[in-house]
């Protein structure tokens, strides 16, 4: 008896040591249990979805859009800077010494908690998505296989567009895209109106994409935007050359509206930009979806890829070499750890493809388009 009573003793002694934390702790690892839990509920998530997930991105992503800057970026920026000091001092307390054990377990404790407070926040913010209804059941489009034929036909339309629209976007003294983010950015609010006609299941709030201010930093990490679940904003980098950038704010916007799935987004963007028919997304998607198919393409049918490939402009083909120059300039172990962490991260949310699901939005690229396809080159 003695025994059990001391034991109660300590471990009471150890919760009050910091409770708000133990309590916080406890909370986020039993949301995120539940959702590993009940994740495969589809009805549950679809549920959870549409009644909870997107009214909640409405209403943040509204409130985020009164101030200009991007509300994520600020708050990851202060929680870094915050980190940072509380690690530093911690590492003071601890050569100072004293009460090194009791210092050590609170710190452990505190940043188990931030970390899964955070991870809790995104499994109940974004992860449901992943297990409701996609955009593809959304919309009742195909997205199944497709045949060596019809990826070429469809890779060569593309390949065509972008030469048309090429001439069409502004260009520096060099020949390369010269876009203008800000003007981008300024017009992004509109860009999903006719496709919203088309399908419903992408409305939302008309809101502008916004740009990030140390997006260098996000180059580093090998990304060109986010979606915050957390603030419902879509923010873009601001940093790699123009001729992608526009693709990039309908793909972050993409998820704004709901979309989660990474192959998605990027076919969601280019079908809304095309769409909207402003010179600067048209270009901007038809690179992107040539990018995709043309590497689809050239695994499927290394011969048609080739011929498709000398056939692209020399405008398109001076902004393509841009951009790879632009990305090979973080080729770093930086990049390496942050594409591993994210693979990792989709693969928890069964995207068994990892980062080359990012490839799977030729599906819906080649079964939506090839009849126009089929049309133009005929």
């Amino acid at each position: 008896m003695e025994n059990k009573a001391t034991k109660k003793r300590g471990a009471a002694a150890i919760f009050f040591l910091c409770p708000a934390r133990h309590i916080l702790l406890l909370f986020s690892a039993l949301v995120i249990l539940l959702h590993l839990l009940t994740r495969g509920d589809h009805a549950l998530m679809v549920t959870l979805s549409e009644r909870l997930v997107r009214p909640a991105h409405r209403a943040l992503s509204l409130l985020s859009a009164r101030v200009p800057f991007s509300v994520a970026e600020l708050v990851i920026g202060l929680a870094s800077l915050g980190a940072i000091v509380y690690i530093i001092s911690f590492l003071v307390q601890l050569v100072r010494g004293g009460e090194r054990g009791k210092r050590g377990y609170i710190f452990f404790v505190t940043l188990a908690s931030a970390v899964l407070l955070i991870y809790a926040g995104f499994c109940l913010l974004w992860g449901v998505y992943y297990y409701g209804d996609d955009f593809a059941a959304q919309s009742g489009l195909e997205a199944g296989e497709v045949s060596a034929e019809e990826l070429a036909a469809v890779t060569e339309y593309f390949a065509r567009l972008a030469n048309d629209y090429a001439p069409r976007v502004p260009r520096d003294g060099n020949g390369l895209c010269a876009t203008d983010r800000a003007r981008v950015l300024a017009y992004s609010p509109q860009l999903y109106r006719r496709t919203v006609e088309q399908f419903p299941c992408l409305a939302g709030p008309e809101l502008a994409a916004k740009g990030i201010r140390f997006s260098r930093i996000l180059s580093y990490t090998d990304f060109t935007g986010f979606f915050s679940p957390f603030t419902g904003e879509a923010n873009v980098n601001m940093d790699f050359p123009p001729a992608l950038f526009a693709a990039t704010v309908g793909h972050e916007l993409a998820h704004q509206r709901g979309v989660a799935k990474e192959q998605e987004a990027n076919f969601v963007s280019v079908l809304a930009c095309l769409n909207d028919g402003d010179p600067d997304y048209c270009y901007s998607a038809c690179l992107l979806a040539y990018t995709h198919l043309g590497n689809a393409l050239y695994t499927a049918d290394r011969q048609s890829w080739e011929r498709i490939y000398e056939s692209l402009s020399e405008e398109v083909l001076r902004d393509f070499a841009a951009d790879r120059d632009y990305w090979r300039q973080f080729d770093t172990p930086v990049q390496t750890v942050s594409n591993t962490v994210y693979e990792g991260f989709l693969h928890s949310y069964d995207q068994v493809l990892g980062l080359r699901s990012y490839g799977a939005c030729v599906d819906l690229l080649v079964h939506y388009y090839y009849e126009d396809a089929v049309a133009a080159l005929t």
